[in-house]
């Protein structure tokens, strides 16, 4: 296992030598909302417009094969990464919240009916709420929520409760975008497998954190964002089992999708292609798959444990301040603190911490639901990566300290 060494990681970020305005250096605890890009991603997508650049699947001309033989090594570095069976299991998409519409267009399309029942959690992003709310308009079916308690722990024994006969589909994250929950989704695909529920996990949060096999977890589709992990935004995966995928019908339809078109008929393409419609976002795909070779050399166990420690060490510094009020102490947690500080506003806590070069999110993290459980007017969210350090942490609770003085 290779020695973390995160001094000479930061070195392959760019970004973090950057000052503000105020010529204080960066400190970047906004990871949640996008990661921030190693220097190799960078150049990889440089490298293909600069020397690959051409369409795929479609010439015979040299730069086109080069650019289809990249192209579909991205496809297999990326099923490498999450262990799933097949190529033909990874679609490439613009992110999860495609990932989640095109499941919710196309596998529900014919499957769900009239009062019929889809599970999702009171943690959810909006992104894993309102497609299902738009399902369930067009076919009359009904939209459940499994409840969180005061801590925001999922609540288990009531997600047992709402399943019947009537439960077709079940759709969760795997860690809150918004509080940090872990969810305990093995469990939850246990349990729906029992009846034969489908089950989507929203892996955008995890996939940078944990070392994802979605051949041990047994989910039926997992959706992640290339630019949660360290990858360009516009870029995504949805993998799906492939006898699920085989089954369903195309999301959109056009070129790339189709192997033959007359007026009368036509005849769709075999997996993944026939959800990948279009051009597809070529230099991306490669430049996620840069990614996750990246992050694969430094190790997922090394990642995993590092980030455990600063999680830690940021969660013992904070709950040590008078006034904070860290949001979310579920029993499982990752990476996220969402914190209320006396009865400042969000917004003023944040831009006083820009003003000190830290970068931190505020108001309701497309999860309004869950936010609004806990607090009407949104919450300050730092939230960490691998290349944050200790002294970062102690740089942030001086400018807490800063807002408090200046606020009160």
């Amino acid at each position: 296992m290779p020695v973390f060494d995160v001094k000479n990681i930061r070195k392959d970020f760019p970004i973090l030598s950057r000052r503000n305005l105020n010529e204080k250096p960066l400190i970047y605890f906004d990871n949640a909302a996008t990661t921030q890009k190693p220097a190799i991603v960078i150049e990889t997508i440089r490298n293909y417009y600069e020397n690959i650049n051409s369409n795929v699947h479609r010439g015979v001309h040299f730069l086109s094969e080069e650019a289809t033989t990249k192209f579909e090594e991205a496809r297999e570095k990326i099923r490498s990464f999450i262990n799933a069976d097949s190529v033909e299991e990874i679609i490439f998409v613009r992110g999860t919240t495609e990932a989640i519409n095109l499941v919710a267009t196309s596998f529900c399309r014919g499957k769900i009916k009239e009062n019929d029942e889809i599970i999702i959690s009171f943690l959810e992003h909006h992104s894993n709420i309102v497609p299902w709310q738009l399902l369930c308009e067009c076919t009359g079916a009904v939209l459940k929520v499994i409840p969180i308690n005061s801590n925001g722990d999922l609540m288990f024994d009531e997600f047992e409760k709402l399943l019947n006969e009537r439960t077709k589909f079940i759709a969760l994250n795997h860690i809150s975008n918004a509080i940090g929950t872990v969810n305990p989704i093995e469990e939850i695909i246990k349990t729906a497998h029992k009846r034969n529920i489908p089950v989507l996990i929203d892996g955008a949060q995890s996939i940078q954190h944990k070392k994802i096999d979605v051949k041990k977890l047994d989910c039926d589709f997992f959706a992640f964002s290339g630019h949660k992990v360290y990858g360009p935004t516009g870029i995504g995966i949805l993998y799906g089992k492939k006898e699920i995928l085989d089954a369903m019908p195309p999301y959109q339809g056009g070129g790339e999708m189709i192997s033959s078109v007359s007026f009368e008929k036509t005849d769709y393409n075999v997996l993944p292609y026939k959800f990948e419609a279009g051009t597809p976002n070529i230099a991306d795909a490669i430049g996620l798959a840069s990614a996750v070779e990246y992050i694969s050399k430094i190790g997922m166990d090394n990642i995993e444990n590092y980030e455990k420690e600063i999680f830690e060490y940021a969660t013992n510094k904070l709950s040590g301040i008078e006034g904070l009020k860290i949001i979310g102490t579920a029993k499982q947690k990752a990476n996220i603190i969402s914190f209320l500080l006396n009865d400042f506003h969000p917004y003023d806590v944040g831009a006083i911490l820009d003003n000190e070069g830290i970068a931190v999110r505020t108001g309701m993290h497309c999860a309004e639901p869950l936010i609004k459980f806990f607090s009407k007017i949104g919450t300050v969210r730092v939230s960490f990566a691998f290349y944050n350090m200790r002294e970062e942490v102690d740089k942030l609770v001086e400018a807490i300290y800063k807002a408090k003085k200046l606020l009160g």
